[in-house]
């Protein structure tokens, strides 16, 4: 897993916990890494996990939802890192529908050994799309909160259900989106 969503990760953890937080977290969570990250490099999912957890028991907030608030953090994150990716974008849908096909290819150009989730999106009826999240890694909740922070990012809301599909090697994750049109 890239470096970069470690980063963001304690990045968010320190805006909402405080550093000693983060740095009793990492401690405790006796990390292989020792809670150092790159944002260029690679590091297992088990550690992301593993700082979630502590940041989970240190807050009271359960883990699925810290991973969804990350998500809308990720979201402003590439908005403000990488606006060229939102440029002709008309909505979140347009913006979904080009993960796979337009930035993934775009982020295996610079990172070449990136491990990427896949994302299957087809357009319904107007205003919605089926999206299928498929990882090794356990992130729909992480993945729901991107989806959120789209959302939000242009000014739209929506309902979101969402099936799971976990085993112990895959996680997949269908999410209905359908944006609702104001009265």
């Amino acid at each position: 897993m890239k470096g970069m969503v470690f980063v963001e990760l304690l990045s968010m953890a320190e805006a909402a916990f405080g550093e000693a937080v983060v740095d009793d977290v990492i401690k405790k969570a006796d990390l292989p890494s020792g809670g150092a990250y790159t944002r260029v490099g690679n590091y297992p999912c088990a550690e992301l996990m593993a700082l979630v957890q502590g940041l989970s028991q240190h807050s009271g907030i359960p883990a699925a939802e810290l991973q969804r608030l990350f998500g809308h953090w990720m979201m402003k994150s590439f908005a403000k890192h990488y606006p060229e990716f939102f440029v002709g974008k008309g909505g979140s849908l347009d913006m979904l529908a080009a993960i796979e096909g337009d930035i993934h290819v775009e982020v295996r150009k610079l990172y070449p050994d990136a491990d990427l989730p896949e994302f299957d999106t087809a357009r319904l009826e107007a205003g919605q799309m089926q999206m299928t999240y498929r990882s090794p890694r356990p992130l729909a909740d992480f993945c729901q909160g991107l989806i959120e922070g789209c959302l939000s990012h242009f000014g739209e809301t929506a309902s979101i259900d969402r099936q799971d599909r976990v085993s112990p090697l895959r996680t997949e994750a269908d999410f209905h989106i359908k944006i609702e049109t104001p009265a």
